[in-house]
Protein backbone atom coordinates (compact mmCIF):
# COMPACT_ATOMS: atom_id res chain seq x y z
CA UNK A 1 0.00 0.00 0.00
CA UNK A 2 1.09 3.72 -1.14
CA UNK A 3 1.95 5.79 2.22
CA UNK A 4 0.17 8.84 1.92
CA UNK A 5 1.77 12.35 2.59
CA UNK A 6 0.65 15.62 2.34
CA UNK A 7 1.72 19.02 1.26
CA UNK A 8 0.28 21.94 2.77
CA UNK A 9 0.14 25.72 1.72
CA UNK A 10 -2.21 29.20 1.95
CA UNK A 11 -0.08 31.04 0.01
CA UNK A 12 2.15 29.73 -2.86
CA UNK A 13 -0.30 28.58 -5.72
CA UNK A 14 -0.27 24.70 -6.69
CA UNK A 15 1.96 24.88 -9.33
CA UNK A 16 4.67 26.62 -7.06
CA UNK A 17 8.61 25.08 -8.56
CA UNK A 18 9.65 24.07 -5.08
CA UNK A 19 6.71 22.79 -3.46
CA UNK A 20 5.00 21.03 -6.52
CA UNK A 21 7.83 20.50 -9.29
CA UNK A 22 10.47 19.53 -7.05
CA UNK A 23 9.19 17.81 -3.76
CA UNK A 24 5.20 16.74 -4.72
CA UNK A 25 6.62 15.33 -7.90
CA UNK A 26 9.54 13.25 -6.57
CA UNK A 27 7.77 11.92 -4.09
CA UNK A 28 4.86 11.21 -6.13
CA UNK A 29 7.82 9.62 -8.50
CA UNK A 30 9.09 7.43 -5.80
CA UNK A 31 5.67 6.10 -5.18
CA UNK A 32 4.46 7.89 -2.15
CA UNK A 33 0.50 8.72 -2.43
CA UNK A 34 0.80 12.49 -2.65
CA UNK A 35 -1.42 15.28 -2.07
CA UNK A 36 -1.33 19.13 -2.62
CA UNK A 37 -3.69 21.34 -0.90
CA UNK A 38 -3.21 25.07 -1.59
CA UNK A 39 -5.00 28.25 -3.26
CA UNK A 40 -6.12 27.00 -7.04
CA UNK A 41 -8.96 27.89 -9.09
CA UNK A 42 -9.54 23.83 -9.18
CA UNK A 43 -8.91 20.28 -8.19
CA UNK A 44 -6.77 17.82 -10.00
CA UNK A 45 -4.67 14.90 -10.36
CA UNK A 46 -0.99 16.01 -12.37
CA UNK A 47 1.90 13.51 -12.55
CA UNK A 48 0.21 11.79 -9.69
CA UNK A 49 -0.37 14.34 -7.27
CA UNK A 50 -3.74 15.20 -6.30
CA UNK A 51 -4.80 18.74 -6.18
CA UNK A 52 -6.91 19.69 -3.10
CA UNK A 53 -8.29 22.95 -3.95
CA UNK A 54 -8.49 26.02 -1.22
CA UNK A 55 -9.96 29.29 -2.06
CA UNK A 56 -7.97 32.23 -3.06
CA UNK A 57 -7.15 34.65 0.41
CA UNK A 58 -8.76 37.76 0.62
CA UNK A 59 -5.81 38.94 2.16
CA UNK A 60 -3.16 38.39 4.37
CA UNK A 61 -5.53 38.25 7.57
CA UNK A 62 -8.20 36.40 5.45
CA UNK A 63 -5.39 33.76 4.80
CA UNK A 64 -4.34 33.16 8.58
CA UNK A 65 -8.45 33.54 10.27
CA UNK A 66 -10.14 31.43 7.01
CA UNK A 67 -7.65 29.67 5.05
CA UNK A 68 -5.78 28.39 8.28
CA UNK A 69 -8.30 25.95 9.57
CA UNK A 70 -9.71 24.87 6.26
CA UNK A 71 -6.21 23.88 5.64
CA UNK A 72 -6.11 21.80 9.00
CA UNK A 73 -9.50 19.80 8.03
CA UNK A 74 -7.94 19.04 4.45
CA UNK A 75 -4.66 17.57 5.75
CA UNK A 76 -6.87 15.64 8.35
CA UNK A 77 -9.11 14.80 5.16
CA UNK A 78 -6.20 13.23 3.14
CA UNK A 79 -5.49 10.56 5.34
CA UNK A 80 -1.72 11.54 5.34
CA UNK A 81 0.57 10.01 7.62
CA UNK A 82 3.19 12.64 7.13
CA UNK A 83 2.33 16.52 6.73
CA UNK A 84 4.56 18.82 4.91
CA UNK A 85 4.10 22.90 5.91
CA UNK A 86 5.20 25.38 3.71
CA UNK A 87 4.39 28.54 5.25
CA UNK A 88 4.83 30.36 8.55
CA UNK A 89 1.31 31.10 9.43
CA UNK A 90 0.50 27.35 9.47
CA UNK A 91 3.07 26.87 12.38
CA UNK A 92 0.32 26.47 14.80
CA UNK A 93 -1.38 23.60 12.49
CA UNK A 94 1.51 21.80 12.71
CA UNK A 95 1.28 21.33 16.54
CA UNK A 96 -2.24 20.69 15.92
CA UNK A 97 -1.40 17.96 13.72
CA UNK A 98 1.06 16.41 15.86
CA UNK A 99 -1.66 16.30 18.86
CA UNK A 100 -4.05 14.11 15.96
CA UNK A 101 -1.00 11.99 15.62
CA UNK A 102 0.12 13.05 12.46
CA UNK A 103 4.27 13.39 11.66
CA UNK A 104 5.34 16.92 10.55
CA UNK A 105 7.67 18.38 8.03
CA UNK A 106 8.63 22.11 8.42
CA UNK A 107 9.81 23.25 5.16
CA UNK A 108 11.60 27.13 5.41
CA UNK A 109 11.84 28.86 2.32
CA UNK A 110 13.11 32.02 3.81
CA UNK A 111 15.17 32.70 6.41
CA UNK A 112 12.29 34.16 8.26
CA UNK A 113 13.53 36.65 11.24
CA UNK A 114 15.80 37.94 8.12
CA UNK A 115 12.71 38.64 5.45
CA UNK A 116 11.15 40.26 8.78
CA UNK A 117 13.77 42.46 9.03
CA UNK A 118 12.91 43.76 4.85
CA UNK A 119 9.17 43.99 5.61
CA UNK A 120 8.20 47.54 4.26
CA UNK A 121 4.11 46.99 5.95
CA UNK A 122 6.02 46.88 9.83
CA UNK A 123 6.93 49.65 11.49
CA UNK A 124 10.89 49.89 11.12
CA UNK A 125 11.00 50.58 15.03
CA UNK A 126 9.18 47.32 15.32
CA UNK A 127 10.98 44.97 12.75
CA UNK A 128 14.02 43.84 14.89
CA UNK A 129 12.18 42.88 17.91
CA UNK A 130 9.09 41.67 16.02
CA UNK A 131 11.92 39.49 13.82
CA UNK A 132 13.82 37.96 17.60
CA UNK A 133 10.29 36.93 18.94
CA UNK A 134 9.59 35.19 15.53
CA UNK A 135 12.72 33.40 15.79
CA UNK A 136 12.32 32.40 19.20
CA UNK A 137 9.05 31.13 18.07
CA UNK A 138 10.06 29.20 15.13
CA UNK A 139 13.05 27.43 16.48
CA UNK A 140 10.87 26.52 19.98
CA UNK A 141 7.87 25.11 17.91
CA UNK A 142 9.40 23.25 15.38
CA UNK A 143 11.64 21.40 18.29
CA UNK A 144 7.87 19.71 18.50
CA UNK A 145 8.08 18.69 14.73
CA UNK A 146 9.78 15.37 12.96
CA UNK A 147 11.98 17.17 10.85
CA UNK A 148 12.86 21.17 9.34
CA UNK A 149 13.83 20.71 5.86
CA UNK A 150 15.83 24.23 4.78
CA UNK A 151 16.25 25.70 1.01
CA UNK A 152 19.99 27.06 2.34
CA UNK A 153 22.80 25.78 4.41
CA UNK A 154 22.29 29.66 6.22
CA UNK A 155 19.05 28.57 7.41
CA UNK A 156 19.36 25.44 8.24
CA UNK A 157 22.00 26.83 10.76
CA UNK A 158 19.23 28.06 12.93
CA UNK A 159 17.89 24.64 13.33
CA UNK A 160 18.90 22.00 15.84
CA UNK A 161 21.23 19.49 13.72
CA UNK A 162 19.96 16.16 14.23
CA UNK A 163 16.27 17.32 13.02
CA UNK A 164 17.62 19.62 9.93
CA UNK A 165 17.89 18.49 6.38
CA UNK A 166 19.12 20.85 3.85
CA UNK A 167 17.46 20.43 0.56
CA UNK A 168 18.28 23.04 -1.85
CA UNK A 169 16.18 24.83 -4.30
CA UNK A 170 18.46 23.80 -7.62
CA UNK A 171 17.15 24.22 -10.80
CA UNK A 172 15.35 20.39 -13.03
CA UNK A 173 17.91 20.36 -15.27
CA UNK A 174 15.01 18.96 -18.06
CA UNK A 175 12.47 22.11 -17.87
CA UNK A 176 15.37 24.63 -17.72
CA UNK A 177 17.05 23.79 -21.47
CA UNK A 178 15.08 25.13 -24.20
CA UNK A 179 13.96 22.48 -27.18
CA UNK A 180 15.43 24.74 -29.40
CA UNK A 181 17.68 27.69 -28.35
CA UNK A 182 18.96 30.45 -30.70
CA UNK A 183 22.84 29.84 -31.10
CA UNK A 184 24.59 32.36 -28.82
CA UNK A 185 26.13 34.90 -31.31
CA UNK A 186 22.51 34.74 -33.23
CA UNK A 187 20.96 36.23 -30.70
CA UNK A 188 19.47 40.27 -30.38
CA UNK A 189 21.36 42.11 -27.90
CA UNK A 190 18.75 40.98 -24.98
CA UNK A 191 18.86 40.31 -21.30
CA UNK A 192 16.01 38.97 -19.42
CA UNK A 193 14.91 39.06 -15.55
CA UNK A 194 12.61 36.27 -14.96
CA UNK A 195 10.91 35.82 -10.88
CA UNK A 196 9.06 38.29 -8.52
CA UNK A 197 9.29 42.15 -9.12
CA UNK A 198 9.57 44.58 -6.63
CA UNK A 199 11.77 47.64 -5.12
CA UNK A 200 14.08 45.06 -2.89
CA UNK A 201 14.40 43.18 -6.11
CA UNK A 202 16.27 45.96 -7.87
CA UNK A 203 12.93 46.17 -10.52
CA UNK A 204 14.19 50.37 -10.45
CA UNK A 205 17.68 50.14 -10.79
CA UNK A 206 16.86 47.26 -13.80
CA UNK A 207 14.92 49.64 -15.42
CA UNK A 208 16.94 52.91 -15.11
CA UNK A 209 20.18 50.77 -16.20
CA UNK A 210 17.85 49.62 -19.38
CA UNK A 211 17.73 53.36 -20.22
CA UNK A 212 21.55 53.59 -20.10
CA UNK A 213 22.01 50.05 -22.01
CA UNK A 214 19.36 51.17 -24.12
CA UNK A 215 20.90 54.11 -25.76
CA UNK A 216 24.57 52.62 -25.97
CA UNK A 217 23.94 49.30 -26.98
CA UNK A 218 20.53 48.68 -28.06
CA UNK A 219 19.89 46.34 -25.22
CA UNK A 220 16.45 45.05 -24.11
CA UNK A 221 15.03 43.80 -21.22
CA UNK A 222 12.70 41.19 -21.28
CA UNK A 223 11.15 41.02 -17.77
CA UNK A 224 8.66 38.12 -16.73
CA UNK A 225 7.02 37.76 -13.45
CA UNK A 226 4.16 39.50 -11.26
CA UNK A 227 4.54 42.89 -9.52
CA UNK A 228 4.46 43.34 -6.09
CA UNK A 229 2.68 45.24 -4.84
CA UNK A 230 0.74 45.63 -8.45
CA UNK A 231 1.11 49.78 -8.36
CA UNK A 232 4.79 49.57 -8.64
CA UNK A 233 4.46 48.17 -12.71
CA UNK A 234 3.09 51.74 -13.07
CA UNK A 235 5.97 53.58 -10.97
CA UNK A 236 8.27 51.62 -13.66
CA UNK A 237 6.91 52.39 -16.66
CA UNK A 238 6.86 56.04 -16.11
CA UNK A 239 10.68 55.78 -15.87
CA UNK A 240 12.52 57.07 -19.01
CA UNK A 241 14.29 53.02 -19.29
CA UNK A 242 10.86 51.36 -19.90
CA UNK A 243 10.55 51.98 -23.22
CA UNK A 244 13.85 49.60 -23.57
CA UNK A 245 12.09 46.72 -21.45
CA UNK A 246 9.48 43.94 -22.54
CA UNK A 247 7.12 42.98 -19.84
CA UNK A 248 5.56 39.57 -20.63
CA UNK A 249 3.72 39.09 -17.89
CA UNK A 250 3.50 35.25 -15.79
CA UNK A 251 5.70 32.48 -17.94
CA UNK A 252 4.84 28.66 -17.40
CA UNK A 253 8.48 26.69 -17.17
CA UNK A 254 8.33 25.73 -20.30
CA UNK A 255 8.18 29.35 -21.37
CA UNK A 256 10.79 30.52 -19.54
CA UNK A 257 13.36 28.15 -20.70
CA UNK A 258 12.18 29.14 -24.55
CA UNK A 259 12.76 32.98 -23.28
CA UNK A 260 16.01 31.84 -21.36
CA UNK A 261 17.33 30.11 -24.74
CA UNK A 262 16.82 33.69 -26.82
CA UNK A 263 18.65 36.06 -24.83
CA UNK A 264 22.46 36.99 -24.09
CA UNK A 265 21.85 37.07 -19.95
CA UNK A 266 20.17 36.88 -16.94
CA UNK A 267 19.87 39.45 -14.46
CA UNK A 268 19.43 39.09 -10.24
CA UNK A 269 20.68 42.14 -8.52
CA UNK A 270 18.68 42.00 -5.48
CA UNK A 271 19.34 44.73 -2.95
CA UNK A 272 21.26 43.93 0.07
CA UNK A 273 18.97 42.74 2.43
CA UNK A 274 19.67 40.62 5.21
CA UNK A 275 17.40 38.02 3.86
CA UNK A 276 18.88 38.26 0.19
CA UNK A 277 22.70 38.68 1.08
CA UNK A 278 22.96 35.13 2.26
CA UNK A 279 19.99 33.47 0.03
CA UNK A 280 20.58 31.39 -3.49
CA UNK A 281 17.81 32.59 -5.84
CA UNK A 282 16.15 29.92 -8.28
CA UNK A 283 16.90 32.56 -10.66
CA UNK A 284 20.66 32.03 -10.26
CA UNK A 285 20.85 28.35 -11.22
CA UNK A 286 18.11 29.06 -14.01
CA UNK A 287 19.98 31.49 -15.82
CA UNK A 288 23.39 28.88 -15.69
CA UNK A 289 21.48 25.92 -16.33
CA UNK A 290 20.13 27.52 -19.74
CA UNK A 291 24.26 28.41 -20.29
CA UNK A 292 23.46 32.18 -19.59
CA UNK A 293 26.24 34.72 -18.37
CA UNK A 294 24.43 35.65 -14.73
CA UNK A 295 24.76 39.34 -13.64
CA UNK A 296 24.40 39.32 -10.31
CA UNK A 297 24.45 41.46 -6.68
CA UNK A 298 27.89 41.55 -5.33
CA UNK A 299 27.31 38.81 -2.08
CA UNK A 300 30.53 37.16 -0.30
CA UNK A 301 28.20 34.26 -1.07
CA UNK A 302 27.60 34.59 -4.98
CA UNK A 303 31.05 35.32 -5.31
CA UNK A 304 31.35 31.75 -4.82
CA UNK A 305 28.08 30.92 -6.49
CA UNK A 306 29.00 33.15 -9.68
CA UNK A 307 32.56 34.40 -9.74
CA UNK A 308 34.28 31.60 -8.52
CA UNK A 309 32.57 28.82 -11.19
CA UNK A 310 33.53 31.96 -13.71
CA UNK A 311 29.86 31.91 -14.50
CA UNK A 312 29.02 35.96 -15.10
CA UNK A 313 29.44 39.59 -13.47
CA UNK A 314 29.08 41.02 -9.97
CA UNK A 315 28.16 44.32 -9.63
CA UNK A 316 26.56 46.75 -7.14
CA UNK A 317 22.71 46.11 -7.08
CA UNK A 318 22.03 49.75 -6.27
CA UNK A 319 23.92 51.16 -9.19
CA UNK A 320 22.20 51.14 -12.08
CA UNK A 321 25.41 52.54 -13.89
CA UNK A 322 27.68 49.71 -12.92
CA UNK A 323 24.37 47.12 -13.91
CA UNK A 324 24.20 48.53 -17.46
CA UNK A 325 27.94 48.14 -17.75
CA UNK A 326 27.97 44.47 -17.26
CA UNK A 327 25.02 44.41 -19.60
CA UNK A 328 27.47 46.25 -21.82
CA UNK A 329 30.48 44.02 -21.33
CA UNK A 330 28.35 41.00 -22.15
CA UNK A 331 27.31 42.58 -25.35
CA UNK A 332 30.21 43.81 -26.76
CA UNK A 333 32.51 40.44 -25.71
CA UNK A 334 30.34 37.41 -26.96
CA UNK A 335 33.10 35.34 -27.58
CA UNK A 336 33.85 35.91 -23.37
CA UNK A 337 30.06 35.88 -22.30
CA UNK A 338 29.13 32.38 -24.34
CA UNK A 339 32.12 30.94 -22.31
CA UNK A 340 30.75 32.19 -19.00
CA UNK A 341 27.29 30.65 -19.85
CA UNK A 342 29.04 27.47 -20.48
CA UNK A 343 31.10 27.33 -17.23
CA UNK A 344 27.62 28.26 -15.23
CA UNK A 345 26.11 25.22 -17.06
CA UNK A 346 28.81 23.24 -16.25
CA UNK A 347 27.97 23.78 -12.62
CA UNK A 348 25.06 23.30 -12.77
CA UNK A 349 25.30 19.85 -14.57
CA UNK A 350 27.71 19.24 -12.23
CA UNK A 351 26.32 19.82 -8.42
CA UNK A 352 23.74 23.00 -8.44
CA UNK A 353 20.68 20.25 -9.36
CA UNK A 354 17.22 18.96 -8.24
CA UNK A 355 18.74 15.30 -9.38
CA UNK A 356 21.06 15.79 -6.39
CA UNK A 357 18.89 17.30 -4.00
CA UNK A 358 15.66 15.09 -4.12
CA UNK A 359 17.99 12.24 -2.77
CA UNK A 360 18.22 13.75 0.55
CA UNK A 361 14.07 14.61 0.26
CA UNK A 362 13.33 10.35 -0.61
CA UNK A 363 15.97 9.52 2.49
CA UNK A 364 13.83 12.04 4.64
CA UNK A 365 10.77 10.33 3.77
CA UNK A 366 11.81 6.77 4.16
CA UNK A 367 13.30 7.58 7.32
CA UNK A 368 10.09 9.29 8.44
CA UNK A 369 7.63 6.41 6.85
CA UNK A 370 10.34 3.41 8.21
Amino acid sequence: MKRIVCHLTTVHSPDDVRIYQKEARSLAEAGFDVTLVAPALKEARLEGVRWLRLRRPRGRLDRFLHLTPLAYRAALDSGAEVVHLHDPELIFVGLALKLRGRKVVWDAHEDLPRQILSKPWLHPLLRRPVAWGVDVLERTITRAFDAVVAATPAIARRFPRDRVHTVQNYPILSQMLAPHPAPYRNRPPHVAYIGGISAIRGAREMVQAMEIAGRRWGARLLLAGRFVPESLEEELRQLPGWRYVDYVGWLSREEVAEALGRVRAGLVVLHPEPNHVNAQPNKIFEYMAAELPVIASDFPLWRDLVAASGAGLLVDPLDPEAIAGAIGQVLEQPEEAEVMGRHGGKAVRERYNWDREKEKLLVLYEELLS
